[in-house]
């Protein structure tokens, strides 16, 4: 038989021989229908040409089988990776990802989400700890669930995935100090709305005061996460503060920046500056010399974020926290203070 065009539910049970409410079922797959009916079933809508209509099928099932994810800008390299493994996860389990980013604005994240939740997404995914107040009532509202990526609530009250960002900053600054810098600058991320950012240049802070190493504040400047603005950022700094040996970036976009940035001024890394990133995106590795780096496990998140929101679908347990490992990544960009 040939396809149909338009085809409908109708023709498909027709086709196959069952009850519209059976081929409904079986298409819906609520496990209420036998396996070689729920066969026969799909193979007479796959020779038709038949697409269930999404609308119908959600208020049949109270399901819609999307999940919405709320980003900043997903052109970040560290966030493409986490996206990539949530929608494969998802696909696997028959879900559709539908994805809105916000640029670091709450208002804007709380407008997507009210717009994602009027399409019927039964989960959403967020990240980290900075939201519109009226955020999580709304979710309540919806009886929605949802999980946070990359940060770690202290309070252990909102669900979710991540890092320890202050910690992990503690660890890659102790290694510069180590190499027995004394004399650092940071090129921070914005962190207006952006808890990440924060929460790296803090762990700088504390592992300076640490060894009574004050962080001199005109050595720190803040910036967008592209590379032409951590150019900028750098040449800022040797000008209104020079004589830095370590250079601790909010990220490897910063970082890498920052490399290109000394080479077209003929600084040396690391024999006259080290510099330093974090996340450990792919081209961190491909650069010239090869960054030190906190390595943040994107994909991971990516798909423990899927498993999780899954797992509640399903019924089962979720840990409210799940922290994972944050690894210090040394290569080529760091090494012993000039003499």
């Amino acid at each position: 038989m040939a396809r149909r065009p338009n085809a409908k539910l109708a023709d498909v049970a027709r086709t196959a021989g069952v009850s519209l409410a059976t081929a409904s079922r079986a298409l819906a797959d609520l496990g209420l229908v036998r396996a070689k009916t729920r066969e026969r079933v799909r193979e007479a809508a796959s020779m038709l040409g038949y697409v269930p209509h999404g609308a119908a099928r959600a208020l049949a099932t109270r399901r819609s089988r999307t999940v919405g994810a709320v980003f900043p800008p997903v052109d970040n390299p560290i966030f493409a990776a986490a996206t990539q493994a949530l929608a494969h996860e998802l696909a696997t389990a028959g879900y559709t990802l539908l994805l809105a980013a916000h640029e670091y604005d709450p208002s804007a994240e709380l407008a997507v989400t009210r717009a994602l939740l009027e399409r019927g997404v039964d989960g959403l995914v967020f990240v980290g700890m900075d939201h519109d107040p009226g955020l999580f009532a709304l979710l309540a509202q919806a009886g929605v669930p949802y999980d946070l990526m990359w940060s770690l609530d202290p309070a252990r009250f909102h669900p979710c995935v991540g890092v320890a960002h202050r910690m992990a900053s503690v660890r890659v600054t102790q290694h510069l100090l180590e190499l027995g810098h004394r004399e650092f600058a940071v090129i921070a991320g914005r962190t207006a709305h952006n808890d990440r950012a924060r929460e790296r240049l803090a762990g700088v802070r504390e592992a300076l005061a640490a060894r009574a190493i004050e962080l001199r504040p005109e050595r720190v400047v803040e910036a967008d996460f592209l590379v032409p603005q951590a150019r900028v950022a750098f040449g800022a700094l040797l000008e209104r503060a020079p004589g830095f040996t370590a250079l601790v970036c909010g990220n490897d976009v910063l970082a890498i920046g920052t490399l290109a940035e000394c080479a077209r001024r003929g600084i040396a890394v690391p024999d006259t500056l080290s510099v330093v990133g974090f996340d450990d995106v792919d081209m961190a590795a491909g650069v010239t010399p090869a960054l030190t780096t906190i390595r943040v496990p994107a994909a991971e998140m990516g798909r423990r974020a899927a498993a999780r929101m899954l797992a509640r679908f399903a019924g089962g347990p979720v840990a409210q926290v799940e922290e994972l490992v944050a690894d210090l990544i040394v290569r080529a960009s760091t090494g012993p203070v000039p003499r």
